[in-house]
């Protein structure tokens, strides 16, 4: 390569670094980006896994059995993956309801809605029974 030849290769050089740097932001300004939501399927699999963490040191059948809805609802708020919404009812034995107050974090839209059953036993003195009613979907 002559000497003279030099300059005109740097200018090349140059000419394609800018091309490789606006083509990388065009790029990336068209990708999408992914949010950590939860998939639709992992949801009932979320909602039981929750269900079951919060009766396995029983502050669950505490919460239904001091009637403690607000706790509960901050309970299973906190173990819920984020994005997730969730309408929880508690029925005794004989499928009347128990909470007075709604436990809920927000309301569904139309989609698709997966509900878990799960049976709490009260660890009293007195033998008491809750099915337990947890509506989930993905916050839109």
């Amino acid at each position: 390569m002559n000497r003279a030849n030099k300059g005109q290769i740097r200018i090349v050089e140059a000419f394609l670094a800018v091309l490789i740097v606006f083509s990388s932001f065009t790029l990336s300004a068209n990708l999408t980006v992914s949010q950590n939501k939860p998939q639709r399927e992992d949801l009932a699999i979320d909602g039981l896994n929750t269900l079951t963490k919060l009766d396995a040191d029983g502050s669950l059948s505490n919460y239904i059995t001091n009637r403690n809805w607000t706790s509960l609802q901050e309970a299973v708020n906190l173990a819920l993956p984020t994005g997730a919404s969730f309408n929880l009812t508690v029925f005794d034995e004989e499928m009347r309801q128990v909470n007075t107050a709604v436990i809920s974090n927000g309301g569904f839209s139309n989609q698709r809605i997966y509900s878990v059953e799960y049976v709490c036993a009260s660890r009293d003195m007195m033998f008491h029974s809750y099915i337990i009613h947890l509506d989930l979907a993905v916050a839109s």
